[in-house]
């Protein structure tokens, strides 16, 4: 199997609201869009990022088409965690976690953005701070 792209595609109800965050906070940019869907894509993300409104009629299996959130993790890995997490939160957007570093190695904050949905950048470090 040979695969040519990848991207993440998730249920909303105010696809705008995911999608304004998506793009003023991380750079993301619209790639296309139509009724009840945004498809964003990223300079130097591996994945874009799709936001489809909650019941839209296309969508299937019918019977999952709830809206995306709980337990999902928007996970975008980053060399400046810190230098982030001060730009954004001084943007206004809500803070869920402030930098943190587990015992691994992984250093991460978290936000949400209008929907709930939770975006979480992460930044590998040698040693935990």
């Amino acid at each position: 199997m040979r695969v040519t792209s990848t991207a993440i595609s998730l249920n909303v109800p105010d696809v705008e609201a995911s999608v304004r965050f998506a793009v003023d906070h991380f750079g993301f940019t619209e790639a296309m869009s139509a009724d009840g869907f945004v498809s964003l894509e990223h300079p130097t993300a591996g994945a874009d990022v799709i936001f489809l409104r909650t019941g839209l009629e296309t969508f299937r299996p019918p019977e999952i088409a709830g809206s995306a959130g709980q337990g999902l993790l928007l996970v975008l890995v980053v060399d400046d965690l810190d230098d982030q997490f001060a730009r954004i939160s001084a943007a206004g957007a809500k803070v869920v976690t402030p930098p943190e570093t587990e015992p691994w190695g992984e250093r991460y904050c978290q936000f949400a953005d209008g929907n709930g949905l939770v975006w979480q950048l992460v930044q590998w470090v040698s040693t935990p701070v």
